[in-house]
């Protein structure tokens, strides 16, 4: 068992992107990556055959709250962890279940011990703490695990943002201990990654940045952010991060975001990114291509018998028509959703590779900044 290694092999002459490749025990991760969303082992829509094949993922996602209420401990552990499990040999990364915390708002209750959750399966209560959402990790077995934080609402006062971010560091110092007294249960490293918080608040910000990047993990998240703010308020505090977080540890940015966004963080600085936006936005007939957004739906498609993008290397993308694919969404076809997800996956995994080439190349910033119009044009 090793802990992950980071390297950056390329930097960008013209801004902060960089270059890099992460080393697990279930393999490398070649950085800046985009990590799909199996938020209960699954990423909907899409098998785990397509995402390796097709789609091309070096890492998946799934979340603690969500795997811990179904399948349950007891089947993971019995299957030897989520990786045997869902079939899936490379790494895997599990949220804490502190996102939760901002999204359930209305079934769960905040204290200094923990969370209170009601499911929202059956209502039943349980109480989450650092040291449970360890040990709850630990028994999934995902090769980078989450601290538990407490992720404030946009927009959030002051010293209730504060406030939060204090709990937020009190729950790390615990889960940093429960951790070091812990194993994994599979005989592979995993990885504790903090959250910086801090909402909007640039005295916040750079505070939980300065206490994250003490307490030296093998890499650091940065929370709270694509929770509503403008965009530009995002980029400003990802970058205030990014500027003390280290250098010689991955940098992973939750929950963001459009294509245009994540080019946006990789210039700051970011080297991790996941969002459910490809596949929740591909099931709703939205499409990312690299020639800009498609409202599949619409009926200037109905006779577009162009492949859906043939500017990717992807098969999916390559073989089926606008037509064919309006066609399946207006048919109530699962087919519709399927292709739709593994298109725009697809998408966000050939635009974070290009966007490494070009850091390679020394050029990331030129490159990014004319394709940025090019992929917010809606088509």
């Amino acid at each position: 068992m090793v802990p992950l290694q980071f390297e950056v092999q390329h930097t960008d002459k013209n801004s902060k992107a960089r270059a890099g490749k992460i080393t697990t025990d279930h393999g490398e991760i070649l950085t800046p990556i985009f990590m799909p969303v199996g938020t209960v082992g699954s990423v909907k829509a899409v098998t785990q055959q397509q995402l390796m094949q097709d789609v091309k993922a070096q890492i998946i996602l799934g979340n603690t709250y969500h795997l811990f209420l179904r399948p349950g401990l007891d089947v993971l552990s019995a299957a030897g962890g989520l990786h045997q499990f869902m079939g899936w040999n490379k790494p895997i990364l599990t949220d804490s279940g502190g996102y939760q915390v901002f999204s359930l708002a209305n079934n769960r209750k905040v204290q200094e011990n923990g969370v209170i959750f009601q499911s929202h399966i059956d209502g039943t209560r349980y109480l989450f703490t650092p040291e449970s959402v360890m040990d709850t990790q630990r028994t999934i077995g995902a090769d980078i695990i989450m601290a538990f934080d407490e992720c404030p609402p946009y927009p959030g006062e002051y010293n209730y943002t504060r406030k939060s971010m204090e709990l937020t560091h009190r729950w790390l110092d615990r889960c940093v201990n429960r951790f070091n007294e812990t194993e994994s249960a599979y005989g592979y490293y995993q990885n504790l990654f903090p959250i910086v918080q801090g909402g909007v608040y640039k005295d916040l910000r750079q505070a939980s940045s300065e206490y994250i990047a003490s307490v030296g993990l093998t890499g650091n998240a940065i929370g709270g952010l694509s929770v509503g703010e403008p965009e530009e308020l995002m980029y400003e505090m990802c970058a205030l991060c990014c500027d003390i977080l280290p250098l010689n540890k991955p940098r992973y940015l939750m929950g963001v975001g459009t294509p245009w966004n994540i080019l946006e963080n990789i210039s700051i600085g970011v080297d991790m990114f996941d969002c459910v936006m490809p596949t929740r936005n591909g099931r709703n007939a939205m499409l990312f291509t690299s020639r800009g957004v498609i409202n599949i739906d619409n009926k200037k498609w109905e006779k577009d018998f162009t492949p859906l993008d043939d500017g990717i290397d992807s098969e999916i993308s390559n073989y089926y028509s606008k037509a064919y694919l309006r066609h399946l969404f207006k048919a109530g076809e699962i087919l519709a959703l399927q292709i739709a997800s593994i298109h725009n996956l697809s998408f966000y995994l050939h635009i974070i590779t290009e966007a490494r080439r070009h850091i390679i190349e020394g050029d990331f910033e030129s490159w990014k900044n004319k394709m940025i119009p090019v992929l917010k044009t809606r088509l």
